[in-house]
């Protein structure tokens, strides 16, 4: 195993966070109390990382990837060893989804690395069950190490559900002569945000619920000194949690004190870096001090691998103390005052097995984005002067895509779908269609969401995103609607739902008592270019799969793309409008 040196800033950072342990030196430092225990103190250290969506290369920009990671990960093990400690690494799981290169390959290569990097256990994310459990049957073989999920459960050919679970509930684990239950835990909301095919032989728990059942368990069949949760449930500032299921905060206020000594969680994808009962505005570099709720520490790595997580902790007379907590960068970049990209604290050299195992991924990679997945008898217009100034074959096509999706994989049937302009970043030529020509168009990963709204709702929604110039002009598709004109003109920043006239959505005429479902993705869900928030809507649902690789799926299904199918002025629909002082398209 090839052990390379972290240099100058970065090996400052990760020797302070081995410091918490350390013994007192020449210069006569008072020892801790630790210290002064002797053999009565033990000392290990849990490095964590999760939400890995297949970054298991450096980005484009140097950023991350697994090979930096192993450089710091094994420095990390090689100083708490010589100072006495054990370490163990843990990840708060979504392995898949997010890059293509790992996506096209099923995240054969994470599942590779992981292994090489020596992880001891993982949670189970929702995006494990974006493809069948087939694909994830064959990464569990990968994995040189248990995936746990305690609250998974099996169901018979009936449908009913079974005692057995589909994963390992915990594994005990002894570090440094301490024996530790690691529970696993997946979010409640899996089922709603994956495909339900791939899930329909499955039945989840909630964690809250579970945990009682699993501690029962441990006491019966194990005797541990303590037991730690490995989670993929999202951590929420006070445990408020809105419209996800709950997460570590409420698993942690759910037991009594000292049922459990910590959380190591993934999901909610922040670093979990705690100023009061807020978060702090962490940045790369900054002091992170970990959630506490219930005598119970929470961490969370924020996603990627961007960090390495490294709690150093103490037990003593039966209780865990944490010594130390640092959340390292792994060459992480900003812009300097030349506008160049610089990174943050030293480079982190890559670990030379790593890239050697990858590289056969990386560059497989590289040739399927290639691969022709469709084609078109002529443009699809997404040129950025068109696109935000009026209905284009494009944005037709991509609210089109997005919106059959999810009516494919979810029980709604999608009424309509709303894209704004802004996100639609070039056009795709005449010819044949790779996924690198998909990600030109999309290229941000924002995901694929929905909402079911009352008419009255959708109505208010579209005299709203109605009247949005530039970036928030919005692609909508299929639906008839007007946009008064001379009303438009009087008031430029209309956005009274008096002046939108709405004939129909989904091929049915608009009644405003009516219930409808549309499609978007979550940069406009979330407020993005100014559009209506509506994250917190009860019905609202954010699938947490790419828009690129909803819009791969598409072209694959559409092999022969005819431009004709998606002009705008064809079928009808729409019948639009433009905001602001120009009317050109208002309906006349």
């Amino acid at each position: 195993m090839i052990n390379k040196l972290v240099k100058g800033v970065v090996a400052t950072a990760v020797l302070a966070a081995l410091a918490g342990c350390n013994s007192s030196d020449d210069n006569n430092t008072p020892q801790t109390a630790c210290e002064a225990a002797g053999d009565a103190c033990t000392k290990f250290t849990v490095i964590h990382t999760n939400d890995n969506h297949g970054r298991f290369w450096q980005n484009s920009k140097g950023e991350y990837g697994m090979a930096a990671r192993k450089t710091v990960i094994d420095q990390i093990r090689n100083e708490v060893d010589h100072a006495g400690g054990e370490t163990i690494l843990l990840s708060g799981g979504d392995i898949n989804t997010g890059v293509p290169e790992s996506d096209m390959q099923d995240a054969v290569p994470d599942f590779i690395g992981m292994s090489m990097l020596g992880y001891d256990a993982m949670a189970v994310g929702n995006h494990e069950f974006d493809n069948p459990l087939s694909t994830l049957d064959m990464q569990a073989t990968i994995a040189q190490f248990p995936m746990l999920a305690a609250n998974i459960y099996k169901k018979d050919s009936n449908g009913e559900v079974t005692s057995e679970r589909y994963f390992e509930p915990y594994r005990v684990f002894e570090i440094n002569g301490l024996k530790v239950a690691i529970i696993g835990f997946t979010t409640v909301d899996t089922p709603k945000v994956v495909s339900p095919d791939n899930v329909a032989s499955l039945h989840f728990t909630k964690p809250q619920d579970e945990i009682q059942t699993v501690l029962a368990e441990i006491e019966a069949n194990e005797k541990v000194d303590m037991v730690f949760a490995l989670t993929h449930m999202g951590h929420y500032a006070n445990g408020e949690h809105g419209t996800e299921a709950a997460g570590d905060v409420k698993l942690a206020r759910s037991l009594e004190q000292g049922q459990l000594q910590a959380i190591i969680g993934g999901h909610s994808q922040n670093p979990v870096c705690m100023e009061g009962d807020g978060y702090a505005d962490f940045k790369p570099g900054d002091e992170c001090k970990p959630d506490v709720q219930n005598g119970t520490f929470i961490m969370q790595a924020h996603e990627w691998g961007k960090y390495v997580g490294r709690a150093d902790f103490e037990y003593m007379d039966g209780e865990l103390k944490l010594a130390s907590y640092k959340l390292i960068p792994i060459n992480l970049k900003e812009k300097n005052e030349n506008d160049e990209l610089v990174f943050i604290t030293e480079e982190i050299e890559q670990d030379q097995l790593v890239i050697d195992a990858l590289q056969h991924y990386q560059d497989l990679g590289q040739e399927l984005l290639d691969v022709v997945i469709s084609s078109t008898d002529g443009k699809l217009e997404g040129d950025r002067a068109v696109v935000r100034t009026e209905q284009t074959n494009l944005g037709q096509l991509l609210t089109r895509a997005y919106g059959d999706w999810v009516t494919a994989n979810f029980e709604p049937t999608v009424d309509f779908g709303v894209m704004n302009s802004g996100g639609i970043r070039d056009s795709i030529a005449p010819g044949t269609v790779s996924y690198r020509d998909v990600l030109t168009v999309q290229p941000f990963s924002n995901d694929v969401s929905f909402v079911t709204m009352s008419g009255k709702e959708v109505q208010d929604y579209l005299a709203n995103v109605a009247l949005k110039t530039g970036g928030g002009m919005a692609q909508l598709y299929p639906l008839e609607m007007n946009v008064t004109c001379d009303a438009v003109e009087v008031n430029p920043d209309a956005t009274s739902a008096d002046i939108v006239q709405i004939t129909s959505l989904g091929g049915r005429a608009f009644d405003i008592a009516g219930n409808y479902t549309f499609s978007l993705i979550n940069f406009s869900a979330k407020g993005g270019d100014d559009y209506p928030k509506i994250t917190e809507h009860a019905n609202y649902v954010d699938t947490q799969r790419s828009d690129a690789s909803v819009l791969r799926e598409y072209f694959e299904k559409n092999p022969n793309i005819k431009v004709a199918d998606y002009d705008p002025a064809q079928g009808g629909h729409p019948v639009f409008y433009r905001g602001g002082a120009v009317v050109k398209s208002c309906a006349k």
